[in-house]
Parts: structure tokens; sequence; C-alpha cells
């Protein structure tokens, strides 16, 4: 017997990486036959059920699910890598962009308090994403955790919208990059897309767009630890250009150019910070690499809160930087910094912004190749998606296949799609999720399965309920009358009420190994409100994006996930590496290594 399982284990590791086998797509019992898909189908509603109130745990998202992976990804990385990559992650053209557009029409010289409140915003998830990260170190980042605490069906909703969004931004960035690089370059605009006969929006071909997302893909799937070097250096030149772009500001400033200060009010504050808070997005990438981490409990809350921390700052100082060089009815919303520069008599600057930019938009794609590949991998793991794209290759120690999928997907967008087109597809996906992180957080903390009694669950769930509709309440209460007051009167109270009830009523089940949130449940409690804050003050097209995406995902779970997830989850599958195997020990094929 043990000359056959070692027989087994030697020709599961001898199998080709590279493989396309309808079995690596469809290993499930579900899948074998048409008949066998027809009476899944005919179990959806039982099934569903099923996946709605399942849970997993730790144990599994670090053991079970890790394994069907093959080979380990390597731990290779260490804080001051995760720290770099929180600067290539979040630090692209948004802040060059954002900037200049929301102190003009919305914020004025107070679009320094817009980066304040969508930072604390953002640090409230990072925490969230931190005590998760340490306590389960795997490349899911976000799915792993809500799956553990929310269940596969809120998981995949979240991690769905994600990657939709990952794709979506990474094709955006990538077009934005052929500007720059036009810019840079001082050509006309369009120069260097190739015109077509195709309908409006979708008529500029972008090939270097395509290139440059396979060659930041490339960098990723060569090896992890070199692309922490090359994301390094890249960093390196870009924060010199961001330093130069904050001292050069200052010296040229006029502090007469901030006043007035608030000139659209705290409604535009508030709504110029929903929008530059996406200058924060890309941070729950560092959080998938802590499978890649020497020593996740110390690594990460480094690298992941210490850049957060920088990066708010230096955010901070950019945005007075240029409200005090140039009146915010002066500057331009397209290329803020150049046009203020060349208005101080710096005309040359504008090529060292473009430069910054560039360098930011490369660093921004490929640490997002790397979250997003293995945001896939752990959903591929559990079999939401065909397995295939969880293998990692076992010389690199990167998933491959994931990385291909998402590439190959932003790429197609990015050769057709004008940037007017993937603009407007930004949703509440982000917010969305963190929002969620916090409430799966609070799960945590207060809730056990074999601890916590029904009578402490049920005090749990209205306490929640009532932090998440106040949270709303005031939320839509902005929208509708910003400057009322009756409201906030009646909603504030109730959200402190439901956030106290927590604390007092319902006992804490859990406390972290290592490193925690702290002062549980105000902060987590504190970031369902902001992020819900934040939704309430985004445009109505985000909405319906997000309705209209989250129903083609419920169809394509009701008809592919669910049954691929329930029998993973009951053990209804087969690996065919295992297949293989296990037929040629019992042939004699496989013996002694």
């Amino acid at each position: 017997m043990g000359s056959s399982m070692e027989g087994s284990k030697a020709e599961f590791q001898r199998r080709s990486y590279w493989r396309w086998s309808k079995e690596d797509f469809f290993p499930e019992e579900s899948f074998k036959s048409w008949p066998a898909y027809v009476s899944a189908l005919s179990q959806t509603h039982r099934r569903f059920r099923d996946r709605l109130v399942g849970r997993s745990d730790d144990a599994t998202e670090l053991g079970d699910l890790r394994r069907q992976s093959v080979n380990d990804m390597k731990r290779c990385l260490t804080w001051w890598d995760l720290t770099w990559f929180g600067f290539g992650s979040v630090i692209g053209a948004g802040i060059f962009v954002l900037t200049g557009q929301e102190a003009h029409n919305h914020a004025g010289p107070a679009i320094v308090l817009s980066y304040v409140a969508s930072g604390i915003s953002a640090m409230l998830s990072v925490f969230c994403y931190t005590e998760f990260a340490v306590e389960i170190p795997v490349a899911g980042g976000s799915f792993a955790y809500l799956r553990v605490e929310l269940g596969d069906f809120a998981a995949f909703i979240a991690a769905a919208n994600l990657i939709l969004e990952s794709i979506i931004g990474s094709a955006a960035v990538a077009r934005s990059w052929t500007s720059y690089l036009t810019s840079l370059l001082n050509l006309p605009r369009n120069s260097l897309r190739i015109h077509t006969n195709l309908a409006k929006d979708f008529n500029l071909l972008d090939p270097i767009a395509v290139v440059v997302l396979f060659a930041t893909a490339t960098i990723a799937m060569i090896s992890t630890k070199k692309t922490s070097y090359f994301n390094w250096i890249a960093s390196a030149v870009h924060t010199v250009v961001i330093a130069f772009v904050i001292v050069a500001g200052f010296a040229h400033a006029e502090p007469s150019n901030l006043k007035p200060f608030l000139p659209f009010g705290a409604q535009g504050v508030f709504q110029a910070a929903a929008i530059v808070y996406f200058a924060y997005g890309g941070f729950d990438n560092i959080a998938t690499m802590a499978e890649e981490t020497r020593n996740p409990s110390r690594d990460i809350p480094l690298g992941l809160l210490g850049s957060m921390s920088v990066i708010t700052a230096i955010y901070c100082l950019m945005a007075l930087s240029l409200s005090m060089m140039q009146k915010y009815t002066d500057i331009d919303t397209e290329a803020a910094y150049s046009v203020a520069f060349k208005n101080v008599g710096m005309k040359w600057a504008q090529y060292l912004v473009a430069l910054g930019a560039l360098k930011g938009m490369t660093t921004v794609l490929l640490v997002g190749a790397l979250g997003q590949a293995r945001y896939t991998t752990h959903i591929a793991r559990s079999h939401i998606i065909p397995p295939l794209f969880a293998l990692v290759h076992p010389k690199t120690g990167t998933p491959i296949y994931a990385t291909l999928l998402i590439t190959i997907s932003s790429a197609c967008i990015a050769l057709f799609s004008s940037l007017n087109v993937l603009s407007s597809l930004l949703s509440v996906s982000t917010l969305f999720i963190f929002m969620m992180m916090a409430t799966a957080l609070l799960v945590r903390r207060y809730y056990r399965r074999d601890v916590s009694t029904p009578r402490d669950l049920l005090k749990l769930v209205i306490c929640l309920l009532v932090i998440i509709a106040s949270s709303m309440g005031i939320s839509a209460y902005w929208g509708l009358r910003p400057h009322g007051w009756i409201g906030y009167v009646i909603l504030v109270p109730l959200w402190v009420a439901g956030t106290l009830g927590l604390q007092v009523f319902v006992p804490q089940c859990r406390t972290p190994k290592v490193w925690g949130v702290p002062l549980v449940p105000w902060l987590p409690s504190l970031s369902i409100a902001t992020n819900l804050f934040l939704v309430g003050s985004l445009e109505s097209k985000a909405f319906l994006r997000f309705g209209v995406c989250s129903g083609i995902m419920l169809i394509y779970y009701l008809l592919f996930g669910l049954h691929a997830t329930y029998d993973m989850a009951h053990g209804q599958y087969q690996r065919p590496d295992l297949v293989d195997a296990e037929r040629k020990a019992a042939t004699g094929e496989g013996g002694e290594a």
C-alpha cells in the first residue's frame, strides 16, 4: 500500500503544469455528464440553501484549499517588500488626475480635507484587512475572509465584482499609459492609437496598452521576488518625482489661493472624497500576498499600515501644494500639475510629471497583476471558477494560468474601449466590499459556531442590522437633504446605540492571536458607516453597473459556480492529477520513485 501511495505521489508531482483536459476544468460530479448536470440543476434550490448558510474555516482555507494549487507559492516577501508594493499599487496616475479635477469641480482648496476623509475611511478598511491577513495568510484576500465569516455566496458576489472592476481598472490604466506616453513625447492626442471605422468609443485601437499589460504580467509571472525588485526601482523613481512636485509646489505657493477655502461647502468636500477615494484603491492587493510573506504576523501590519499612513500624508501634501500654487478656478482638470508648473515658469516640469505618472501607472499594473491573479487563484481553489486557474507553477511559484486569465481579459477591453466607456463603469464594488469586510470582522469577533448561544447570535444580528440600516439612512439623508439636521438627530444616535449594544450586550468570542483592530466594535462600525456614506455620494450609473453585473454573476453562479462549490464542499469531485496517478499505480506503472 505504501509503495502504491509513493508511486502515486511521484506521478502526481511529475505531471506537466501545462494541461487542458475536460477534467482540469470540470472535475466535479455535477459535470461528469449531461444527465448529471440536469440532476444538479434540479437540486439548485437545496444546494443554494446549503451554500448560503455554509461557512468555511481558517484550517480549510490554509490547508485543504491551498492543496488545490498542487505547488506552494514561495514565501519570499518581507515587510520592506510589502511596503513598496503598497506604494506601487496605490500611488498611480489617480493623484495627478483626480486632485485637479475635484479641486476645480467640487471641493476647491478644501480638496485636502477630501483626501483626509477618504484616507481615514481607507485606513479603517486597512485595519480590517490587516487582522484577517495575519489570521488567515492565504492568497484569496477578501474572498477567503468573507467565505469564513459570511459564507460562500457573499464571498462570490464580493470577489466577482472586485475582479471585474480590477479587469476594467487595469484596462483603463493601460489606456492612460498610452495617453501619458503621448504627452511625454509631445505628440498629438491619439497619435499612438490605430484609427478604425468601428463604432464611436471603440474605434481607436490601443496596441501599446496591450503590450504594457502583457509586459507587466510577464514580470509578475516570472518571480514574485524579482517583481518586488522591479517595483522597488520604479517606485523609488516615482517617489523622487512626487517629492519634487511637493517641494516645488510649496516653493511657488501663494497662501491667498486658499481663499475661499470651502467654496462648495461641506457637501463638495464629501462628494470629492467619494471620488478621490479611488486614488487609495489597490491596497487590498497587498493582503493577497500574505501566502508569500515570510512572517505574516509581523510583516503584514508593518507593510500595510506603514505604507498607507505615508501615502495618506503624501496625498494631502500634494493636494495642498496644488491648491496653494494655483487658484482652484484656474486649475486645469486634465493636466493640473503640468499646467500649474507652466504658469509659474517651470514649463519643463510637465515632462517630469508625465514621467512620474507613467512610472506610477506601470507599478499599479505590476502590483495589480500580482494581486488580481492571487484573488483568482483562491477563487479557483474553491471551484467557483475552473480549478485549472488555481495551479501554481512548480518552478516560478506563481499562478501563471490565473495571471493569463486576468491579463487577456484586460487586454481585450483595453484594445478597443475608450477611457470614456471605461470610466463610466466605475462602481460601488470597492466600497461595498470594504463595508462587507468590516461587517465580517465584527462577525468574527462576536460569533463562533461552537461558543456563541442562539441568544447571542440574535443580539449580534440585531445590532449589525441597526448599524448598517442607520449608516445607510445617514448616507441617504445626506444625499437628499445635505443642509438638513433632523435626520442626523435620529440616525446618528441609532448608529451609536447599535455599536454600543454590540459592545455591552454581546460577548466577544475570539481574541486575535497576534494583531487585532483596536477599539472594537467602534472602528469596524465606523468603517461600515464611512464606506456606506461614500457610496451614497456616487452617481447613479455606478449603482446600475453594480446591479447589472451582480445579476449576470448570479446567473453564472446558479448555472455553474453553485454546483461546483457544492461538490467541492461535499467531496464530490476528483482531481485529475490523482486520477492519473492512482490509475497508473494500480496498473503497476507508478512504483517506487
